[in-house]
């Protein structure tokens, strides 16, 4: 599995890396996929960051 970013859908609001810390952080504002593949115990935290995204900035690659 692989999650990826769009930056210039991103607002910075953070609730992906409150979701999965693991695998997204914020850096100038904005959310970054921080380590790809995702880690197998990170796969259901990064499935929730992506659904919690209010922009839907976040997609993911099984």
């Amino acid at each position: 599995m692989k999650a990826k970013v769009d930056k210039e859908t991103c607002t910075g609001c953070g609730l992906c890396v409150d979701a999965c810390p693991d695998v997204f952080e914020l850096d100038g504002g904005l959310a970054i996929v921080k380590v790809n593949p995702v880690p197998s115990a990170s796969k259901e935290s990064c499935r929730d960051a992506a659904n919690s995204c209010p922009v839907n900035a976040i997609s993911i690659d099984e």
